[in-house]
């Protein structure tokens, strides 16, 4: 089945394209080793609908549909063998007025000495809850703020969790409070910092569901100059995986998103891969940020793009990722 596989394959795409075929072979393996873990864009949108349902009224930090994605995201990393990284999942913010907490899991490496350095991937599932109406809806659902980010670490934490396929230790987080000023993150930073953890690097998602328009890469990466992850990203992930996005860089994304706390407390590698390009999605705190808005076919790939990137720098010998 291999050899009839790579027999298929142009020898001018890797020419063209400057595809680095260690990411050949690792996507391959992927997909020949999951046995059913390769994402699905039926459980996406699964993920996706439930949290940016009606009944969770838009998951505003304290509110009772908060609470509800939250024991939603427990069960899931209990379904898939992942452990509390903490006394139990849950986080409880310091720097919150009202309740609230992350969700956070951790799988620990497989090798005795790269286990001690930890990979933190992470997105927020909060939102903003009620707002004044717009056609009659006031519920903001968001669905691609941040339900697609949300699945998108899901689904990567289902991989991780049933394959055991990393040497470095991994946690899974999901932010609370992002929309009060990224407090879940911040938080989070602290306490790893105060624990003496070794922080690798971060990788966040934030606004995953929607493809970009007529541009020749699948994400963005925030801070795309300040490390070389994009490079490994697309050594790993092919080279039309991440690309820059100039709007990123003029809005100052890189300090507006859950990243920023770790590489301003840790200084460590620390960026969000993204795909809303200000000009994809008019739904941006809106009502209308809905579950049927979003691409579920784009959601998949961009799992299974990251999948090979994760475990690639997950598994090297020696640390890739460098701040520039």
């Amino acid at each position: 089945m291999l050899n009839t596989i790579l027999s298929g394959l142009n020898r001018t795409v890797f020419r063209e394209h400057k595809l680095n075929i260690v990411w050949v072979f690792l996507s391959l393996g992927l997909l020949l080793s999951s046995c059913g873990s390769v994402p699905s864009p039926k459980k996406m949108n699964e993920v996706v609908t439930y949290l940016s349902s009606d009944e969770l009224k838009g998951r505003d930090t304290g509110s009772e549909g908060i609470e509800k994605a939250a024991e939603f995201l427990e069960d899931e990393f209990e379904a898939y063998g992942i452990a509390p990284f903490f006394s139990s999942f849950r986080d409880t913010l310091s720097n919150s007025s009202t309740l609230a907490y992350n969700v956070v899991g951790v799988i620990e490496g497989s090798d005795p000495r790269l286990k001690e350095e930890y990979i933190l991937i992470g997105a927020h599932f909060d939102h903003i809850g009620i707002v004044p109406p717009k056609d009659g809806d006031e519920i903001a659902n968001g669905a691609n703020d941040n339900a697609s980010g949300t699945s998108t670490v899901l689904e990567l934490a289902r991989y991780f969790g049933k394959q055991k396929a990393s040497k470095r230790s991994l946690i899974f987080a999901f932010f609370s409070a992002e929309e009060k000023g990224l407090l879940g993150s911040k938080h989070l930073a602290t306490v790893l910092k105060d624990s003496g953890i070794n922080l690798y690097a971060m990788l966040n998602f934030e606004m995953t569901g929607v493809p970009m328009q007529d541009k020749d890469y699948l994400l963005y990466l925030t801070g795309y100059e300040k490390s070389n992850l994009a490079a490994i990203s697309n050594a790993y992930g092919g080279s039309d995986l991440i690309g820059f996005l100039p709007k990123a860089e003029e809005f100052n994304l890189f300090q507006r998103s859950d990243n920023y706390a770790f590489w301003e407390i840790f200084g460590v590698p620390s960026h969000t891969f993204s795909s809303f390009d200000f000009e994809n999605y008019n739904y941006y705190h809106q009502p209308g940020d809905e579950a049927s808005r979003m691409d579920y076919e784009h959601l998949s790939e961009v799992v299974s793009r990251m999948l090979p990137v994760i475990q690639g720098i997950a598994n090297a010998e020696n640390a890739e990722i460098k701040l520039n």
